[in-house]
């Protein structure tokens, strides 16, 4: 497969996953690495990046930002740069107004009709990545935007570590194994194996932590939720700053993120897995 090819249908890899071997549109798939590429980035890209690292002609990545400009959903910039517009948020509202785990998560705090008083997130994999669906904020600032739809490598964040225990050694292996290479990668094959008896201890105590891996200043806390069927399908995680934490806090904010994901996943009909394990 010629490389530009490659590059560009990576993006619709754990689509494929899910509904099997597909027939596939090129041009859709090349849409779409754009729009991945674009959704990456917390500025604008120029036109002359989006083609080195998506490796496909200029002209044609030129055609589709200014395909998915005219509809909307990529905004232009008098220097030739491109971003996402605000019309994409509608898009994943759509779909997170629908999802059960996000539907659920929100309802804990209504319903209890009182806000957290540390930041607790609530998470899913997608491929490498842990994702944020939805985030209550303390009223204790970190200095930290969380906000839904920020992303981390799962092998960092405490929710992302929380799902990978729960899942199969050789899909959390594979999973981790992505991003050797990566900036942000675990480094060698020794940080993998050490990487996977981390995740045995998480299954053990039954929660994860992320000792300022995100951010420096930041420690975190993250459990797994499951649905009915026994699946991990989220994670919570509860953000607090390192310096304020002491081992009295240290105990509430374990309770928290245990509780909040304990809750969650009754809520989808699923229970809690046994620690030890």
């Amino acid at each position: 497969m010629p490389i530009s090819q490659a590059k560009a249908a990576s993006v619709s890899k754990s689509a494929g996953a899910e509904s099997g071997p597909a027939e596939q549109v090129p041009a859709v798939v090349r849409s779409l690495a754009v729009l991945d590429l674009l959704s990456r980035q917390t500025g604008p890209i120029s036109l002359a990046r989006l083609t080195s690292e998506l490796e496909l002609p200029k002209s044609s990545i030129r055609a589709i930002c200014n395909t998915l400009a005219s509809c909307g959903y990529v905004r232009r910039h008098a220097d030739g740069s491109y971003r996402l517009s605000p019309k994409i948020v509608s898009l994943a509202e759509t779909f997170l107004a629908g999802t059960d785990v996000t539907r659920e998560f929100n309802s804990i705090w209504s319903d209890s009709k009182s806000d957290p008083e540390e930041t607790v997130l609530l998470s899913v994999l997608s491929g490498h990545e842990a994702v944020y669906l939805a985030v209550r904020n303390s009223v204790r600032p970190l200095g930290l935007a969380f906000r839904v739809g920020l992303k981390f490598p799962a092998w960092v964040s405490a929710s992302g570590k929380a799902m990978l225990a729960y899942l199969p050694e050789q899909e959390a292996r594979r999973i981790a194994g992505d991003g050797l290479k990566s900036p942000k990668g675990l480094g060698s094959p020794k940080a993998l194996e050490r990487f996977i008896e981390e995740l045995a201890l998480t299954r053990q105590r039954g929660y994860s932590i992320d000792d300022q891996g995100i951010r420096e200043g930041v420690y975190a806390l993250g459990a797994p939720v499951f649905d009915a069927a026994g699946a991990v399908v989220a994670a919570v995680s509860v953000c607090v700053s390192k310096l304020a934490l002491e081992d009295h806090t240290a105990a509430r904010h374990r309770d928290l993120t245990l509780g909040v994901a304990r809750e969650l996943t009754e809520r989808l009909g699923g229970s809690v897995a046994p620690t030890g394990n």
